[in-house]
């Protein structure tokens, strides 16, 4: 029995808890810095949670690419929303402009990798291996 990541939904579920992360976290934990730690604002947190988003994304739509659909247009949406999410930590007083279209850029590249998989019923070239 082989064990499959579905690494288009892992993608998802990352973006989703990313927006959640963004959204709730600093109303849930702004007594934080009164025990010593801060992950609100923390430049090197934040630029980890972009890092994880990138590597899992990258390679749920490269596999997509890669054995599926032969399409690049979910890989520049996505490359698009890692763009915006790196704006918002280098212009951080525009931070929920740049991130509302980031999240729905990333999460909309992996349904729109998702739905090119389901439809890519057989191969384009002798690299497909479905």
């Amino acid at each position: 029995m082989s064990f499959k990541i579905n690494w288009d939904a892992l993608g998802i579920a990352t973006s989703v808890a990313c927006a959640i992360h963004c959204a709730i976290l600093p109303l849930l934990l702004t007594s934080l810095p009164i025990f010593g730690t801060n992950i609100i604002d923390n430049e090197a947190f934040e630029l980890l949670m972009i890092g994880i988003a990138l590597l899992i994304g990258a390679n749920a739509l490269w596999h997509g690419y890669k054995r599926h659909h032969h399409k690049p247009g979910p890989y520049i949406i996505f490359g698009i929303g890692i763009l915006l999410l790196f704006a918002k930590q280098v212009w951080h007083d525009l931070q929920l402009w740049f991130l509302v279209p980031a999240v729905i850029a990333v999460v909309y590249a992996h349904f729109l990798n998702y739905q090119l998989c389901r439809k890519a019923n057989h191969c384009h070239s002798s690299d497909c291996n479905h």
